[in-house]
């Protein structure tokens, strides 16, 4: 009976590959690439990503794509409107083409005859990034701010989980997840309103932070981890916004106040220092070297606000740390100098191997996610050369952003897609310093952004799947929460 059944299974899956369509004869070869939505055309992709499904700008009556490497390929024909890729052949190519490139070839069949597209390239690094991303989805505005959650993603897959939703805690806005080290089990986020804190999550427990103190202006805000993950630097900021009723820069958000402390988290402690902690200077976006020796930081002359908030614009610093001795250094280095060189840093980021500093640069201010000038620039921290990333940026907005753990990828978000929804974009970095033709995150479908209503915000590389429950999160609001001190 058994060798009945398997008969019966070889069978079929012999018939569903004898059913499968032939490739056409092609009548006519353009000299031109398909356009398709995303683009993925010369595009450089880690060997462990999920497929690349992508569909047609235009409507055709039949299509097949081929993904080829030597004597491998696979056949997809369009189907609703998506070139759906069955994901073990995909893994398996990827695997086959590890280190070189797959060529498509996408043929179209239009008034009954087949034409043939010049094929394109997909390069496949060897280099894997961090097999999952995690991000908050919300509207791109503030009206439906309550409407919002922390999602992960497997970026070898297309599983997506939620951390947490609002929904489950009244609505309250939560924000600001950061990753030590991008491990899934020791990572914080803060929620506000009722239920505000700052929710340090440590080997499946969860604790709650009542974060304000009498010498800090609010709660903590912008956190970085440090490497061995004993402290986490964060700005406190008085923040604003304000609407243009004509400025192609929809909304300004602008601190009136902020500083930088470092928290302890075995004694519960704040620490700062004059050059983090000034009235003279709005100080901000906190970031640890890879070593975890240096505090790079932004910082600005204060002026008054808003009135002059097109002034405001800030400079890239450093500032040594022990963490041994809880101390600072007493020398402050600039790396960009605003008021020389003439724009405003937001959103620093230390490549892993110490390598690069990653950075946003924009006109002014420091709420770059808004700015249709922004864009990615790094600094060789081995050089002290800074470069426009050209390869990544666009017309619109490129903001936030983070590096994966091998420091061979960075995953950022841009607003270039459509103007107004923030979609997560990665980027190759060669072990010389080339940048790949950036790639959207991979969809399911074709039409999957088109038809979303959320921005992706805060992408951030996580090593692994995410374990603790929204239900000890959820317990956790419910308690006091532990205060801390402000150490003088």
């Amino acid at each position: 009976m058994r060798n009945k059944y398997l008969y019966l299974l070889i069978g079929c899956l012999l018939g569903l590959v004898a059913c499968q369509p032939s490739l056409p004869h092609i009548d006519e070869q353009k000299e031109i690439t398909p356009v398709i939505y995303p683009d993925y055309k010369e595009v450089t992709i880690p060997v462990n990503v999920a497929p690349l499904n992508f569909g047609l700008r235009d409507s055709v009556e039949e299509a097949v794509a081929v993904f080829a490497f030597q004597e491998h390929s696979i056949s997809v024909w369009l189907k609703d409107s998506t070139f759906q890729i069955p994901l073990k052949a995909w893994q398996e190519l990827l695997q086959q083409a590890k280190g070189k490139s797959l060529e498509v070839s996408v043929s179209v069949k239009e008034d009954g005859k087949w034409m043939g597209y010049k094929a394109f390239d997909i390069y496949v690094a060897s280099e894997p990034m961090d097999a999952y991303l995690a991000y908050r989805k919300i509207a791109p505005g503030y009206e439906l701010w309550k409407n919002m959650g922390i999602y992960q993603r497997n970026l070898e897959t297309f599983d997506e989980l939620p951390v947490l939703e609002n929904r489950q805690t009244n609505q309250n806005c939560m924000n600001c997840h950061s990753f030590c080290n991008r491990q899934a089990d020791c990572f914080l986020f803060h929620m506000r309103q009722k239920l505000g804190g700052t929710y340090l999550v440590k080997d499946g427990t969860v604790e709650k932070l009542n974060t304000e103190t009498p010498e800090t202006i609010s709660s903590l805000v912008y956190p970085s981890w440090h490497p061995g993950g004993r402290f986490v630097a964060f700005s406190t900021n008085i923040t604003k916004q304000f609407f243009h009723p004509n400025n192609r820069n929809r909304i300004e958000v602008y601190d009136e106040k902020s500083d930088v402390v470092v928290y302890d988290t075995e004694k519960h402690e704040l620490i700062t220092a004059p050059a983090l902690f000034s009235n003279q200077a709005f100080e901000t976006f906190p970031t640890f070297s890879a070593d975890g020796k240096t505090l790079y930081f932004c910082t600005a002359q204060a002026k008054p606000m808003p009135d002059a908030y097109q002034e405001v614009k800030y400079s890239l610093c450093s500032i040594s740390f022990d963490p041994e001795k809880r101390t600072f250094g007493s020398r402050v280095d600039t790396l960009y100098a605003a008021e020389q060189q003439g724009k405003s840093v937001s959103f620093p980021r230390v490549s892993p191997d110490g390598r690069y500093l990653l950075y946003t640069l924009s006109g002014y201010g420091n709420f770059s996610i808004w700015h249709k000038d922004a864009d990615l620039y790094w600094v060789d921290l081995k050089t002290g050369k800074h470069r426009c990333l050209e390869e990544v940026n666009s017309p619109d907005v490129e903001s936030y952003h983070s590096w994966s753990g091998n420091s061979r990828w960075f995953v950022f978000s841009s607003r270039r897609d459509d103007g107004l929804y923030t979609r997560p974009y990665f980027a190759y970095v060669s072990e010389d310093g080339k940048v790949g033709k950036p790639f959207m995150l991979p969809q399911r479908t074709r039409d999957y952004y088109e038809d979303s209503m959320w921005s992706y915000n805060i992408p951030e590389f996580v090593s692994d799947k995410i374990d603790v429950s929204a239900r000890t999160i959820i317990d956790a609001t419910t308690t006091k929460g532990s205060a801390i001190q402000f150490v003088k």
